[in-house]
């Protein structure tokens, strides 16, 4: 997600912030109040930090009585393990032991907490690491400083001589210790040191190492972690809405007598967005629902079905578009060459499907502001919408961010969307806090998919095998248009998150053109695992192991030739390859299939192994992942992220789709959309090249390559290509 962004943002530094100071309260460190919004400034302007050049240790840190050490992480944890991750890089740098780590969720303030990706408070784009990794380490090192110099001051000795070790600060000389929780509230008097001295990567022992166990592995294993679902607040009450069936559907006349005989059922209302019955329950909010009668206005629905829009993709694909890339003269190098091969891809609708559907509790405040418990994404977006609707200030929204179960994106709207339904139902309602809940059929047919898109491929080889002209039509809804992200992402109409991957693909062509066609549709979409990459990635892996054999090509061979300038692609292809043993015979039936790609700034090269029956029954029997991602702060989450993109990747290709028919969705439960079951997730070894380099991110970057890579050792095995998505669609079962 808005791989642009972050790649200008990793290349940009950030402006001084006005220097903050750690307050004493009880024996902890606690939240500073002068520190104003951050942003980006020159090269020239600032050390080379993403994020304020200042060590802020107040924002992030809490010191306890108990030697506790908490870290206020700013990012939303989805299962992802940023709160585990992040807290890592603080304890390092303070020398802490793990066991006495804490991690709690911070409140919802953009001056404190912006994502530095952004500009914003949010999470997405794989960029929680990223974008924390010098604050987090800075604020560590001040804290371990100041701590250091109270200890120092007390024992009357130089602070040189004053050393740190599993939360203990020692004096070797004098034989004299002191625990962190002794110090804190001294400490938290002294002015923040503006330089500190940062650790050097060989003498890390908590970043990097394997052994540390999850903060949250505990919590979520005996039933005591809190998600949205949990929140139970004083007279508290559930709603579910009715929504239109179809996309751009709205309420013409509601009759409610039915529904409100439901026992249990409270009040049905009128909201933006549909109809809410309110009730005592989620069970008679669901019945109450039922027994509505509501009739919808279509004059601006979407009508269409799946296979009329992607009639309408195709006129699209033959006609020019927007142009993302234009190196060369690709029509001319097509037109002279020796070899041409052409592709017509298409990917369909994509629902993200979290485990946890979409719910969230407002209570409104006597100072007209409202409280938020949710598992909130963008709460620099959402306190704005929900103000705008309110009347206040965003200040006055508070936001509780809790434990999310999945989210892939959905939970990340430019809209605020089920937080402002929700905040619209408590509004109208008035009379209690209100629990909006979204059923799992709401969820699926609700829209936010990963958009439609159709991919029309033409590339051109000379005499010698070599890959000499690259032309790709793409067709697929944009959005970031009408959004407030348009202005940076939406260029001379090319939407950045429906081109990358193709149109700044990394192997060597001399000839490379790009366009794309943004129809607009009611339907809603929004970006969804990997974003763009989700097919951007497939498409031109598939294209690419096509192009290889019409040369004649081994698919490595090929690729390394092309990816000379890219050591880091190279080197996770080489690597995957080698630990899959790339080239050893498979018996009949059987196929090795390979992809590698780069995606928010990580390197990603998956091999998959694959037996196809008589039938067409594809089983994944290995895979083996190569990732580059730069400084590891957590090998093991590294490796549960990218075996989980796997799984995720593979699900989905195999026999996930949104389809529409008459503008109403197919699909509607776990029945009908199926996700990858743990009896069909292979094996999926993880190796991870050492690195140095900054942290970038895991949580996206397993996924481009994945389906590709399967899809590749199909046609090893077979024979047959596999352009339309999922390869249900091409007869694979």
């Amino acid at each position: 997600m808005l791989n642009q962004l972050i790649k200008q943002a990793a290349a940009d530094v950030a402006a001084p912030s006005r220097r903050g100071f750690l307050k004493g309260a009880g024996g902890a460190l606690v939240l500073g109040a002068m520190l104003p919004r951050t942003g980006f400034a020159s090269e020239a302007a600032a050390p080379k930090v993403v994020g304020p050049a200042d060590p802020r240790p107040q924002a992030f840190i809490r010191i306890a009585a108990d030697d506790t050490v908490t870290v206020l992480v700013k990012h939303l944890d989805k299962g992802q393990g940023i709160m585990t991750g992040l807290t890592t890089i603080v304890a390092e740098e303070l020398d802490a032991d793990w066991a006495q780590m804490r991690g709690a969720f911070a409140p919802a303030d953009g001056a404190l907490y912006a994502n530095h990706f952004f500009g914003i408070q949010g999470t997405g784009g794989s960029t929680a690491v990223a974008n924390s990794w010098d604050e987090l380490r800075m604020a560590g090192a001040a804290a371990r400083a100041m701590l250091v110099a109270t200890a120092a001051a007390r024992w009357s000795v130089p602070a040189s001589s004053v050393t740190v070790d599993k939360g203990v600060v020692r004096h070797a000389a004098s034989n004299r210790s002191a625990r962190f929780g002794a110090l804190a509230e001294d400490a938290a008097k002294l002015p923040v040191p503006q330089n500190v001295a940062l650790k050097d990567a060989k003498d890390y022992t908590l970043i990097g190492n394997p052994s540390l166990h999850r903060l949250d592995h505990v919590s979520k294993t005996d039933g005591t972690a809190i998600f949205a679902m949990d929140i139970r607040r004083p007279g508290q009450v559930t709603a579910v809405m009715a929504r239109s069936p179809r996309f751009g559907g709205t309420v013409k006349s509601v009759d409610a007598a039915a529904a409100k005989r439901v026992p249990g059922v409270l009040e049905v209302l009128t909201v933006p967005r549909g109809v809410a019955v309110v009730a005592k329950n989620t069970w008679a909010a669901m019945k109450g629902r039922e027994a509505l009668t509501v009739e919808w206005d279509d004059a601006k629905a979407e009508m269409r079905g799946t296979e009329e829009m992607l009639a309408d993709y195709r006129k699209l694909a033959d006609q020019p578009g927007n142009v993302a890339t234009d190196t060369g003269d690709a029509a001319k190098a097509l037109a002279g060459a020796a070899k041409v091969v052409e592709a017509e891809f298409v990917f369909p609708y994509l629902a993200h499907a979290p485990m946890e559907p979409l719910n969230a509790t407002v209570e409104l405040n006597p100072d007209g502001g409202c409280t938020i418990w949710a598992g909130s994404q963008f709460q620099g977006v959402e306190q704005k919408v929900v103000a705008a609707m309110l009347g206040c200030k965003p200040e006055q929204v508070v936001i509780n961010t809790v434990w999310a179960g999945g989210s892939f994106g959905r939970r990340a709207t430019t809209d605020a969307d089920y937080i402002a339904e929700a905040v619209s139902i408590a509004k109208a309602y008035g009379k209690a806090p209100v629990h909006l809940v979204w059923t799992r059929e709401d969820d699926i047919r609700g829209g936010r998919y990963r958009p439609l898109f159709l991919h029309k491929v033409k590339a051109g080889l000379d005499a010698g095998g070599k890959l000499v002209a690259w032309r790709q039509k793409i067709v697929g809804q944009s959005f970031m248009a009408g959004t407030p992200f348009e202005a940076v992402m939406v260029k001379n109409g090319v939407d950045a998150t429906s081109v990358e991957g193709s149109s700044d693909m990394a192997y060597a062509v001399p000839n490379l053109y790009v366009d794309l066609h943004s129809p607009a549709s009611p339907v809603t979409t929004l970006w969804w695992r990997s974003v763009g990459h989700t097919h951007t990635a497939y498409a031109k892996e598939v294209m690419i192991d096509e192009l290889a054999a019409a040369a004649g090509k081994d698919p490595v061979t090929f690729r390394l030739e092309m990816l000379k300038d890219h050591p880091r692609l190279q080197g996770v292809l080489k690597l995957a390859a080698e630990k899959a043993g790339w080239g050893q015979p498979l018996p009949k039936g059987k196929g090795r299939g390979i992809a590698v790609h780069e995606s928010f700034s990580s390197f990603v090269a998956h091999v998959a192994e694959v037996s196809v029956d008589e039938q067409g029954r594809v089983t994944i029997d290995r895979v083996v992942c190569a990732v580059d991602c730069g400084q590891v702060v957590n090998p093991n989450i590294v490796e549960a992220q990218i075996s989980g993109g796997t799984g995720w990747a593979i699900g989905h290709a195999l026999r996930d789709e949104i389809t529409l028919t008459g503008g109403l969705v197919d699909q509607s439960n776990f029945d009908t959309y199926q996700p990858l079951r743990n009896s069909e997730m292979p094996p999926v070894e993880v190796h991870i090249l050492p690195s140095t380099a900054r942290p970038t991110g895991v949580g996206e970057p397993g996924v481009p390559t994945a389906a590709p890579a399967v899809a590749n050792a199909v046609f090893a095995a077979t024979g047959k290509r596999l352009h339309h998505l999922p390869f249900t669609r091409s007869g694979m079962v």
